[in-house]
């Protein structure tokens, strides 16, 4: 069986962190998905600051990143995840509400690499959050440095 790995998850709803860890439970598509509610927190998980000072090394399989977030936007994530060598291969999906062109161009030439506008239904929202973590944390071979490692 494939080794399934860590997600990072963005996100400041309460509701949409419930469905999407919920979600990706049911199917068994994480064994771990970290979740954080802002920008600022979320950076501070991925370069290990503040409370995530003493976390286990190595990156995320996947990002899963709202754009509306206090403190720091999912957009200013995004340019300094791709900025950065140590992280700009990490993938990143922008899990948005946001359906504005101009967002879905900006997030594609800031490096994500993929852009999912969440859907209202519930049960739709349960289905593109299954073949999203399907996708990314089992079918995707990821860069060099997730953890946990699937191949040695």
């Amino acid at each position: 069986m494939t080794e399934l790995k860590r997600m990072l998850l963005v996100e400041d709803s309460s509701n949409d962190v419930e469905l999407i860890l919920n979600s990706l439970a049911e199917n068994h598509l994480a064994n771990e998905v970290i979740v954080v509610r802002d920008g600022e927190e979320a950076l501070n998980y991925l370069y290990g600051r503040g409370m995530f000072r003493l976390r286990t090394g190595g990156n995320p399989v996947v990002i899963m990143l709202d754009l509306k977030l206090p403190k720091v936007d999912g957009m200013e994530v995004l340019t300094q995840l791709k900025a950065d060598p140590n992280l700009r291969l990490v993938p990143v999906v922008v899990l948005t509400s946001s359906r504005e062109e101009p967002d879905l161009i900006r997030c594609y030439e800031l490096g994500a690499n993929a852009y999912v506008v969440k859907p209202i239904d519930f049960l739709e929202f349960v289905d593109v959050i299954k073949q999203v973590g399907l996708f990314w944390a089992v079918v995707n071979q990821p860069p060099p440095g997730s953890v946990p490692s699937a191949r040695g």
